[in-house]
């Protein structure tokens, strides 16, 4: 699967620097080349101390069900937190991308993981996604025309745009 971030307000093919490692994987040694890793939510509990130690970037995988509020005062130390859908029908990474966003304050790279389509990428963005782990048939062309695709929206989102009812109040 490709990797497309959105950058400068447009959909660019990238670049993977992270190393996704499973719960019972050794983590890979070569830290001078960048040593970015992402590991589940689990195994950061697990061994935080330790992969906070190899000062890298730090990737972090959360499950559909897993808030990100679980995170606490680590939110702010990773680089990368993945959001996963495990059905195009299940929104709920909807909602924990806005809320690392709005109320965590996260900066950094969120990416859409699993199974989603097209007609969503839009909405991903407009509440904090900036990066996706895209379907084969899903090229930064697409992406850019979904970014495109709705130029007035009903639902206020991070992205500060004015919604529908807003602009009919004349605000």
């Amino acid at each position: 699967m490709p990797l497309i971030r959105a950058e400068d307000g447009r959909a660019v093919a990238a670049a993977d620097n992270f190393v996704r490692v499973g719960d019972e994987d050794a983590l890979p040694a070569d830290v001078e080349k960048g040593g970015a890793v992402t590991v589940s939510l689990a195994r950061f509990r697990r061994d935080r101390e330790q992969l906070l130690a190899r000062n890298t970037p730090l990737g972090v995988r959360l499950k559909a069900e897993e808030n990100p509020e679980l995170l606490g005062e680590d939110v702010s130390r990773f680089a990368l937190i993945e959001l996963e859908f495990p059905k195009f029908r299940d929104g709920r990474a909807f909602s924990w991308a806005r809320m690392l966003r709005t109320r965590l304050g996260f900066s950094g790279e969120i990416r859409a993981v699993g199974d989603f389509l097209y007609d969503q990428v839009n909405y991903q963005r407009r509440v904090g996604f900036n990066a996706w782990d895209a379907p084969d048939h899903l090229t930064p062309e697409l992406f850019d025309r979904a970014f495109g695709e709705m130029t007035n929206v009903y639902q206020p989102s991070t992205d500060g745009k004015k919604t529908i009812r807003q602009l009919r109040a004349g605000l």
